[in-house]
């Protein structure tokens, strides 16, 4: 689920469908990323996951982030950055449920 920047040759701007094209690949990326969060909210309350904290609410900031954010940049991960890391493609849904469920 690696983001690009989507910007065109010319010098960085963007035409407007591409702009439409991004603004819509970030809105499902927040949606999704926000179902993730209420649907591990709800394993956990369950009983079937251990333990979770989620980082809905914040997922415009990290889409955001995810914009500038440059390989080799470092980091320090924050518990609540998980649409950040769906965002740069450092975690895919199933690789989250899974450390929710292990």
């Amino acid at each position: 689920m690696k983001m690009q920047s989507g910007l065109s040759a010319r010098e960085g701007q963007l035409t407007f469908e591409e702009f439409k094209k991004q603004v819509i690949e970030d809105y499902r990326l927040a949606v999704v990323s926000r179902e993730v969060s209420l649907l591990g909210r709800k394993e956990v309350l369950r009983g079937k996951a251990k333990f979770g904290i989620f980082g809905d609410g914040k997922e415009v900031a990290q889409i955001a982030l995810s914009k500038v954010f440059k390989d080799g940049d470092f980091r320090s991960g924050y518990y609540r950055d998980q649409t950040l890391a769906f965002a740069t493609g450092m975690c895919t849904v199933r690789q989250f449920f899974a450390q929710l469920y292990a």
